[in-house]
């Protein structure tokens, strides 16, 4: 419900930020000479213009995005637009250039190009963290939210799972959303068999987030398969389960809370050797009180894309969603962080953050 609600509101949005466009289009000059003069010409001439820049991005871009270029543009049309004015009002007269429009066009090209390419290329993130337990050094790299087919095919995931083996972590962990409804079979068949083919000491570790298993939309495969795939390539696939790896750590995985019903994080921590360092992966960073009482060392999620967009990058902790947006925290001696992810969900932009994976290298005695 509060997605329907959030969809409602932005296709609203939307539809304000196309009346509001096409009356300051009206305001440039050479809309003015061409119509003649007339407003109704200007008006038709202006929507006409409008409409032809949506069907242009339509080619290019899913409704998604063209959503959000709109609202990008609305945004920046009102802020320059009451610049303007205040301008204006200080030198006592208007200005013959339309410079709301122009500060608002070429403003926006620059933010929106600079936020599609914060999404497309991905940079590593590094956290050194420290834990009195005997452990030694261990490496872990960090991906979520890949989304396949977004900004990178199965191919694509193969070259950037490349990049992070050559960091030499000793195991890969995989906090949900490894697809979505809009994944195709062959991008998932090429992704879990880079898994495979890739050399992680300790493996792969993975756990499910709330796109994996689907919305229903008829994509070329189903959960069981997507898990299938997986476990034939090696992954090993957590369901609210924990494991001990080569005697020295857990690395434990929640269901994620889409799925309703799962172990509270003390059920699923109970009877672990609390002396050996305890790795909990849980898709979304919604939980840190409960997980904070635990034996839990590190947990690590992804879910939030980094608050993906200013000014909603902080809306999940606004509404009480998640704990964190994204980052460091530490809690009651558990350390807590969050990705903002690989890739994306449907999206071709990020502004305020950037795709990343991520490498931790904790040190211990």
């Amino acid at each position: 419900m509060r997605w329907r609600l959030v969809i409602g509101a932005a296709m609203a949005a939307a539809g304000l930020a196309l009346v509001y466009l096409t009356v300051c289009v009206g305001r440039f000059r050479f809309v003015q000479k061409l119509s003649g003069g007339k407003k109704g010409q200007r008006i038709l001439l202006s929507a006409a213009l409008t409409a032809a820049f949506v069907l242009l991005l339509s080619v290019f871009m899913s409704a998604v995005n063209v959503i959000v270029v709109l609202l990008h543009l609305l945004l920046f049309f009102l802020l320059f637009g009451l610049t303007v004015r205040i301008a204006e009002r200080v030198r006592g007269k208007k200005f013959r250039l339309n410079w709301q429009g122009l500060l608002a066009l070429g403003c926006c090209a620059v933010w929106l190009t600079a936020g599609y390419v914060l999404c497309h290329e991905v940079r590593q993130k590094d956290y050194v963290l420290e834990t009195d337990k005997k452990l030694g050094t261990l490496r872990v790299a960090l991906i979520a939210d890949s989304h396949l087919g977004t900004t990178f095919d199965g191919e694509g995931f193969a070259e950037q799972l490349a990049v992070i083996a050559a960091q030499e972590p000793d195991l890969l962990v995989i906090t949900g959303d490894f697809v979505d409804d809009s994944s195709t079979r062959a991008d998932l068949v090429r992704a879990c068999e880079a898994l495979g083919e890739t050399e992680f000491p300790y493996g792969v570790w993975y756990v499910y987030g709330n796109h994996d298993r689907g919305y229903g939309r008829g994509r070329g495969f189903t959960a069981g398969e997507l898990e299938e795939l997986l476990l034939q390539n090696g992954v090993h696939v957590l369901k609210d389960e924990a494991v001990l790896v080569d005697g020295r750590f857990y690395v434990a995985g929640r269901l994620d809370a889409s799925f309703g019903q799962r172990l509270s994080a003390e059920e699923l921590l109970a009877g672990l050797d609390a002396d050996k360092y305890i790795i909990v992966l849980d898709h979304q960073p919604g939980d840190y009180e409960n997980e904070s009482r635990t034996a839990a060392d590190l947990v690590l999620s992804g879910h939030t894309h980094g608050g993906q967009l200013i000014p909603i990058n902080r809306a999940g902790e606004w509404l009480g969603v998640n704990d964190r947006t994204y980052g460091h925290e530490r809690r009651e001696g558990t350390d807590f962080i969050v990705t903002s992810g690989i890739s994306d969900w449907e999206l071709l932009f990020k502004t305020g953050t950037r795709s990343e994976y991520v490498i931790i290298t904790v040190q211990g005695k």
